[in-house]
């Protein structure tokens, strides 16, 4: 894990002709799809932080917790991202693993064992916490088809789409959940 050692402005003015840097050294267009990725995970992260928020304290605080959980492992996920496979300094960034994806998995379970079962498309929405949790979903979906795209150029980490995936599985999950634990039921979408 990166830890800073010396205090960094938060300008530096690099960036300025459109640029940036990856970690482990190299410049690329901020437009790059590597960027759209991660970039996309962070703005993935962002829209889990309001979900979190609107779900503690109250009845869906356990969902609040296991996201801020997430949202660290979101850092890493993007760092994963950010570092091209054989970049120097690549030892020090930690790729996501078979157990972030079974993780994953075993928050699906526990968030969804007590759903009642779907008979129909859902829409966003019920409570506020909710309705957080799937723009949070559609917005990790859009990380996902970003680092898909990216993985038709370059090599992407074996886990990283597979996380992706199950987190947006997982925060369908928690979404539902949230409505329920609230005595709420989800908006069934009536065609």
């Amino acid at each position: 894990m990166f830890t800073a050692t010396t205090e960094m402005k938060l300008y530096t003015k690099t960036g300025d002709d459109g640029s940036t840097g990856l970690f482990g050294g190299g410049r690329v267009r901020k437009d790059h799809a590597r960027i759209e990725a991660y970039g996309t995970v962070d703005e993935a992260n962002a829209a889990i932080g309001l979900a979190a928020v609107a779900c503690g304290p109250g009845p869906c605080a356990a969902i609040g917790e296991v996201l801020h959980t997430i949202q660290g492992r979101l850092f890493d996920l993007g760092a994963d991202l950010a570092t091209p496979h054989g970049a120097p300094h690549e030892e020090k960034v930690r790729r996501v693993a078979q157990g972030d994806v079974a993780e994953l998995e075993r928050w699906i379970d526990q968030f969804d064992g007590d759903n009642v079962p779907l008979r129909t498309f859902v829409l966003p929405g019920g409570t506020e916490a909710a309705a957080r949790l799937h723009f949070a979903r559609t917005v990790v979906r859009r990380a996902e088809r970003a680092t898909l795209r990216l993985s038709a150029e370059e090599p992407v980490g074996e886990f990283v789409v597979p996380v992706l995936n199950r987190l947006g599985d997982l925060l369908f999950a928690m979404a539902r959940a949230a409505n329920r634990l609230s005595g709420v039921e989800d908006v069934p979408w009536n065609p």
